[in-house]
């Protein structure tokens, strides 16, 4: 019958064999595998460091040469940083001598400014003294009156002492006059100062036994100034009560 045959077909001696095979549970599948690439890379480095033994490369002593190159390097790092250190010390010392070398320099520039000072006060105080036996009326000298030229063109620098004799015993009030005379195109012209548009303040005087009077004034930068006088004109008197000259060419 049919199925008898296929009965014998599967289970009789014609049947196709079948095999059973054990099934390993996944984690140690995982376990053998990383296994497996460990003793791999472990042969390989071995393999590695063998070849660089036999091409002349030992690994122990390049990690002693490392070792020593890194130990180098630090020392080297903190003897660079000790000399950075000193460096900026002696920089900072400099800086201190340079200051005190300067602040000397000007004390000593100081000293002998106060020194020319004295010099004046001095011969100021000598005038002072000689000036008892001046003329009563007049009572009145201009000391020391210097001009000369400014830094631009047409510029120009003076200063004066004007002293009142002790015989005066009134504050002197009154002012300062500059007579300029110079040439202009060839000719001769006189310039009066102040002028009518220049302020007077510069040129008041206010006194008891001396004042200092240092200004400027200018002239056209094509002019030549020849000679300047001062005069010194009191309040409510007519003449100036003294007057000097200078010339400059």
């Amino acid at each position: 019958m049919k199925w008898r045959k296929t009965l014998k077909r599967r289970f009789g001696i014609t049947a196709p064999r079948v095999a059973v095979h054990t099934q390993l549970p996944w984690h140690w599948r995982v376990l053998i595998f990383a296994s497996s690439l460990l003793a791999l890379a472990s042969i390989a480095w071995a393999i590695y460091d063998v070849g660089l033994n036999l091409g002349g490369f030992n690994t122990k002593q390049a990690a002693e040469e490392r070792g020593r190159m890194s130990d180098d390097i630090r020392r080297l790092q903190d003897e660079n940083a000790d000399l950075r250190n000193q460096l900026a010390a002696v920089e900072r010392q400099m800086q201190i001598e340079a200051s005190a070398k300067s602040d000397l320099a000007g004390h000593l520039n100081s000293l002998s400014d106060e020194n020319s000072l004295l010099k004046e006060d001095l011969a100021l105080f000598q005038t002072l003294m000689n000036s008892s036996g001046a003329d009563p009326a007049n009572g009145v000298t201009i000391n020391r009156f210097h001009v000369e030229r400014d830094g631009l063109p047409g510029e120009y620098r003076y200063q004066l002492l004007v002293v009142q004799a002790r015989t005066r015993s009134k504050e002197f009030q009154g002012r300062l006059q500059l007579v300029v005379d110079l040439l202009q195109d060839g000719r001769p012209q006189v310039l009066v100062l102040p002028g009518n548009r220049d302020k007077a303040d510069p040129y008041n005087l206010s006194f008891r036994f001396y004042q200092r009077v240092e200004g400027g004034f200018q002239v056209p930068e094509d002019a030549t100034v020849t000679r300047v006088q001062v005069r010194v004109l009191e309040n409510g008197i007519d003449g100036p009560r003294s007057s000097q000259s200078v010339n400059l060419s």
